[in-house]
């Protein structure tokens, strides 16, 4: 099992829903985050004067999948949260080492599903 973190724009969540949806995976979690990576913030004005924004908002969309899964659904997230701009975000990928689901007890790929 893999989980994979997807950091993008609050704009692009409702189109990385929509892709998710049509590959017959809705499941997810989500945050609103502030952060900036190469962009390193943008510079605004506010009643004539300058001021650096650092953070910046984010999306973090989680989900955990079977490892056959994550090409899939990483291509989705790619191809819907891409604008091409500086800051589209990024997508983590790492191990799970076991998933429980807790209504049932059921263990592993049965509760991810």
């Amino acid at each position: 099992m893999k989980k994979i973190e997807a950091i993008i724009r609050p704009e692009k969540l409702d189109d990385v829903k929509e892709a998710l949806k049509k590959i017959d995976y809705p499941g997810m979690s989500t945050v609103r985050i502030e952060g900036h990576g190469q962009q390193k913030g943008k510079i605004e004005q506010f009643r004539g004067r300058e001021f650096k924004v650092e953070f910046l908002p984010k999306v973090k969309i989680e989900v955990v999948v079977n490892d056959q899964a994550v090409d899939e659904i990483v291509t989705a997230v790619i191809e819907a949260a891409r604008t091409g701009e500086i800051g589209d975000g990024k997508i983590f990928i790492s191990d799970v080492v076991n998933t429980i689901r807790i209504r049932t007890g059921e263990e592993g790929d049965k509760a991810i599903g």
